[in-house]
């Protein structure tokens, strides 16, 4: 299975937590070590191979069509157009459907920063990707070696690459980092209007047809502007 050319970026949030920085700009156009949490993800999407993303854009929606114009670099940008209601990330990516190709393509977020190990970590992502199997690859990082996400966890990963999410009360050991493989059909059939993805997650892992991947790196969720100077002084720390 060839790796996807194609992502969604999700960027259409409000970007609350991130007041004052998003005071005048969307939480994609705020900056990490000079540069825009959207250019960093969509630089990590191009290294690995991705020709077209889809950008989906609300808040600030002209400042955030206007930055992606002056992009010189691949991947090449196709808009999707949320100005009249924000619908959340499954509600997003539905959207778009007729925009993206009828085969798995990446998702990812703009509030991961991170740092590779040996390998890439979209890459290692790409290379789990397995559709006889897998509805949703997950790209993990541990609680214990990641900054910004929060301390309990969101899964737990089998040793066959299966996830499982953690149950109330419990506190796993790996965190969703913000980008994963997904098939058209997770979404194609969810609600009109804005819907989050993790209840589609959950429901595909009873199936166990949620599976993730944990590559090594430093992983970074720029979440407040705390998070961002965080996230600025280990770049900067290499």
């Amino acid at each position: 299975m060839s790796a996807p050319k194609t992502a969604m970026v999700l960027a259409a949030g409000l970007g609350t937590r991130m007041r004052p920085l998003t005071n005048d700009r969307p939480k994609a156009l705020v900056e990490v070590s000079g540069k825009a949490l959207m250019d960093h993800m969509l630089d990590r999407l191009a290294a690995a191979g991705v020709e077209t993303a889809v950008v989906n854009v609300h808040y600030f929606a002209d400042l955030m069509e206007a930055h992606l114009a002056r992009r010189t670099t691949a991947p090449r940008i196709v808009v999707s157009d949320e100005r009249a209601q924000a619908l959340e990330t499954g509600g997003g990516v539905k959207q778009a459907l007729p925009l993206l190709p009828d085969a798995p393509f990446f998702v990812a977020n703009i509030d991961a920063i991170w740092l590779d190990g040996e390998a890439g970590a979209v890459e290692a992502v790409a290379e789990t990707w397995d559709p006889a199997r897998m509805d949703v690859c997950l790209m993990l990082a541990p609680t214990t070696t990641s900054l910004g996400f929060h301390d309990t966890g969101d899964v737990f990963l089998e040793d066959d690459g299966r996830v499982r999410f953690k149950a109330p009360g419990e506190t796993a050991p790996f965190v969703y980092v913000g980008l994963h493989i997904c098939k058209p059909s997770v979404v194609k059939d969810g609600p009109e209007g804005p819907f989050s993805l993790l209840p589609l997650w959950k429901a595909l892992a009873e199936q166990g047809r949620v599976f993730g991947v944990s590559p090594p790196g430093q992983w970074m969720h720029v979440g407040d502007p705390a998070a961002r100077d965080l996230a600025e002084a280990r770049l900067a720390a290499g």
